[in-house]
């Protein structure tokens, strides 16, 4: 039996490198096959080319798409050459219509895509040696700080290219250029149409956008102290971006490591707890109020999640003034201390907020909690007052439904359609979220891009108000460099990239939330306008989003199939 196994494992290798073997010599021959000189050429922004190999493409120099006014849309150029290629530029130019309305050249954004290290999904969930996976450089990040490059030879470089539409655009036909110098300048086209539809700005989108934050992974990347100065400087380039994308939560931990320190970096209170000499409880909350006010102050003012009364752990720590160090409160949830521990503080807390006018959008957050634990906590915050919201994602459980005010299942579940109407009708928000269990859809580094924007539609036509994620920017050792992380799939832990920089992921995630709230709006108007022909032809193209579908058909399929409908 050993034997035979081994036999298998040196049959399995030698074909492992046999095959390797053969797709190099492939890629190498069809290198030496290409025309001598520089390529170039507009691409799909629905697929991660691959830097080593000759893009398999109908080259194309010309860009055509539509838009709605404030909609932003974008796709790739491609570079490639047998040689390498010195100080690439790419230039922009305004667009103009026939009558000479314009779109400014700085509604027009180029950035060089850059590779990282990404892994596979395998067995999703669950600590991971990266010698058992495999790993490949993966196109990704998008750098718009570069302004030339050098590309390798036999390297294919690819741009996203974006155009974010004035909100006040007069609808029309546009058209520009786009030049590319090298050792000479190539020139490129871009014709876009207008549509006389707008799309209001981010904040006041109705696509519920939770991507949890991690503030102290900035200040260690950054190399600054964590809540100086310098560190609310920088996060407030990371939250201006996540507030531009309609983000509507504020990812608060009011204790120390509400996920059992799973992360890479620390995850502190911004809430001191102090037990005085006498019994008696303090709670500082200056770094809570300063943090909330400033996250306001980037766009983002939403909710208030805190996190939370059921951590991963429960370990609650804070100082003991009669012990002069730090202690930790470990009783089970449930007990009478745990009820007694909490109960002193959420009465203050409660307090500190109503003084601060923040009450009404405050939650206390909860992550895949057992229904048990979350039982015993509803009880308690509605003794200190019936008015507490309550946020939970994880399973679906009917038996506390009507207490969750911000409820977000898992993308397994769905809500009873009577559940939903009656949420919608009470005021309630009712998401979806996906993790490191789900091959897809999902927004792994190496998750086909399309994916993302497949979640906009699927929470249209499954009449859920938004969807959330683990997380913002909660980031590896070396973030630029290597997405595969320790615990999960490579990518789960962060969606844009330190500097601040977007990503092939975070730009197709926009996408998705603008579908989503194009669907909404031409629902409506077709319903006011009684267009019974148009509303029946966009929920049929709805219908088609169904996740056990993604198994047999990409994303990138069913999306293109349904884009037209919003453009007509």
């Amino acid at each position: 039996m050993i034997k035979t196994k081994s036999l298998n494992v040196v049959a399995a290798v030698m074909f492992f490198f046999a095959t390797t073997a053969i797709s190099l010599s492939t890629t190498a021959q069809s290198w030496k096959e290409i025309p001598a000189g520089i390529h170039i050429s507009f691409a799909s922004g629905s697929v991660r080319y691959a830097q080593d190999v000759v893009p398999q493409i109908n080259q194309r120099s010309r860009w055509t798409i539509s838009a709605w006014k404030g909609e932003k849309v974008h796709t790739q150029l491609l570079i490639w050459g047998k040689e390498k290629i010195k100080n690439l530029k790419i230039i922009t130019a305004q667009l103009k219509d026939q009558h000479g309305n314009i779109i400014p050249r700085t509604a027009v954004t180029t950035g060089f895509i850059e590779y990282v290290m990404t892994d596979e999904f395998k067995d999703g969930c669950g600590y991971r040696n990266s010698r058992d996976f495999d790993s490949s450089l993966v196109a990704d990040r998008i750098n718009t700080t570069m302004q030339s490059a050098t590309v390798a030879a036999e390297t294919v470089q690819p741009v996203w290219l974006s155009i974010k539409v004035p909100a006040g655009s007069i609808p029309g036909e546009y058209a520009g250029t786009l030049t590319i110098e090298a050792e000479k300048k190539y020139t490129l086209g871009i014709s876009l149409t207008v549509i006389n539809k707008t799309l209001p700005p981010a904040r006041d989108w109705k696509y519920q956008l939770d991507l949890w934050q991690h503030p102290a992974a900035i200040a260690r990347v950054h190399q600054v102290k964590l809540w100086s100065n310098a560190h609310f400087n920088l996060m407030r380039k990371y939250y201006t971006m996540l507030a531009e994308a309609g983000q509507k939560n504020i990812t608060a931990s009011i204790v120390n490591e509400p996920w059992g320190h799973q992360t890479y970096d620390d995850y502190p209170s911004l809430i001191k707890w102090t037990k005085k000499k006498n019994g008696t409880w303090a709670y500082d909350y200056s770094l809570f109020d300063k943090y909330v006010s400033f996250v306001m102050s980037c766009g983002i003012k939403g909710r208030i999640n805190c996190y939370s009364m059921i951590p991963w752990k429960i370990a609650f720590t804070y100082y003991d003034e009669a012990l002069q160090k730090e202690a930790v409160f470990a009783e089970a949830v449930g007990t009478p201390a745990y009820d007694q521990f909490w109960s002193i503080m959420l009465t203050d807390f409660t307090r500190h907020l109503k003084q601060k006018k923040w009450f009404d959008i405050t939650t206390i957050a909860m992550d895949e909690r057992p229904m048990e634990a979350m039982q015993s906590v509803i009880a308690l915050l509605k003794k200190i007052d019936p008015a507490w919201k309550i946020t939970l994602a994880g399973n679906y459980h009917p038996e506390i439904e009507n207490d969750i005010y911000d409820y977000c299942i898992a993308s397994r579940w769905l809500f009873p359609e009577h559940i939903l109407a009656k949420r919608k009708r009470e005021g309630k928000i009712s998401t979806w979220y996906t993790c490191c269990t789900e091959p897809y859809p999902n927004g792994f580094s190496f998750s086909p891009p399309d994916e993302h924007v497949w979640m906009g539609w699927y929470t249209a036509a499954t009449e859920m108000d938004g969807y959330l994620r683990w997380a913002f920017n909660s980031w590896t050792k070396d973030p630029l460099r290597d997405s595969r992380f320790t615990a999960w799939p490579a990518g789960d832990t962060y969606q844009v990239y330190p500097g601040p920089l977007s990503s092939i992921r975070f730009e197709k995630m926009i996408e998705g939330i603008q579908d989503y709230e194009k669907i909404q709006l031409l629902r409506d108007e077709y319903k006011i306008t009684k267009q019974t022909a148009k509303l029946n032809e966009l929920e049929a193209a709805l219908k088609k989003f169904e996740l056990n579908k993604l198994a047999t058909i990409s994303a990138q399929e069913t999306v293109a199939e349904a884009k037209y409908l919003l453009n007509q």
